[in-house]
């Protein structure tokens, strides 16, 4: 069933565990999410970026989520969410839409933009009953700089700072940078822990973490005894969806054309990988 994603962090938060929020970007990804939350009786959060708006077309996506989740997974709560939205514009369309959460990441900005920016876009979603994230700090990816030495402290989210900014605008969920970086981006050596401990004494809402796709049992709880209760999954489930293609093509004594094979193979996959994670978040049997 969709459920409020703020009811599902706010039960998290409560209950001393983490959801997973995972991406997804087609039919096969979405049918496995789906399949290990109900495998294991766990909430979830299926999400989509802008660049996923375009590929598969805004309504079309979001409503094969809403109608798998709701068709095959009544008993389940699923939270429906934009990841990543960059603008008031995207943030705008996707309430046409009908999604119920979005998040706004003016990370890049400086503080008073994306404070500014921020209240407008939770000001606009508010009225409509849809929940807002915000990021503070700034988690990186490839590209962005070099791999070797970093100055870490120039992307990390500053407790006070995140105090006021969540004062400032009205967030239902913050995403803080505690050393966690997206896709292949070297992280941090060791996440900023005490760094994560003070937000959370500072800051009385959902905390979630970007760039989890690595992260494994004692990290995670680490984590999570320090006010994280959601991670997103992006780049481990696509690395398990490709892998299974990979394989199925590389092996060519048994390559099958049939596609509903092939994909469907990197669907189990997917699944397995999803099913890891909620069994690292500890989100298993909270329904």
């Amino acid at each position: 069933m969709i459920t409020s994603v703020k009811e599902i962090l706010n039960k998290a938060k409560e209950g001393g565990y983490a959801v997973g929020a995972f991406n997804t970007t087609n039919l096969e990804t979405t049918r496995a999410i789906i399949d290990a939350a109900k495998e294991l009786k766990s909430p979830v959060i299926i999400q989509m970026t802008e660049k996923t708006l375009e590929y598969a077309g805004g309504r079309a996506i979001f409503n094969l989520v809403k109608n798998i989740a709701e068709f095959y997974a009544p008993e389940i709560p699923i939270g429906i969410h934009l990841d990543h939205g960059k603008s008031l514009e995207i943030v705008d369309r996707c309430i046409n839409i009908g999604f119920p959460s979005v998040m706004y990441d003016g990370s890049r900005k400086i503080y008073s933009d994306n404070a500014l920016i921020t209240k407008n876009v939770v000001e606009l979603c508010h009225e409509k009953d849809v929940c807002v994230q915000g990021e503070l700090g700034s988690v990186p990816y490839i590209g962005e700089g070099e791999m070797g030495e970093i100055d870490w402290d120039k992307y990390m989210t500053i407790p006070e700072q995140a105090a006021q900014f969540v004062k400032e605008t009205g967030i239902d969920a913050l995403a803080v940078a505690i050393g966690n970086a997206h896709g292949f981006f070297k992280e941090r050596a060791v996440p900023d822990y005490d760094r994560l401990e003070a937000i959370h004494k500072l800051v009385d809402i959902p905390l979630v973490l970007h760039g989890a796709s690595d992260w494994e049992n004692d990290k995670v709880q680490e984590v999570i005894s320090r006010g994280i209760c959601c991670f997103n999954v992006d780049t481990a489930t696509r690395l398990a969806f490709v892998n299974s293609l990979a394989n199925s093509f590389r092996d060519q004594h048994n390559l099958s054309f049939d596609i509903r094979k092939l994909l469907g193979d990197a669907q189990h996959e997917v699944k397995n990988t999803v099913m890891k994670k909620i069994g690292y978040f500890g989100s298993g049997g909270k329904i």
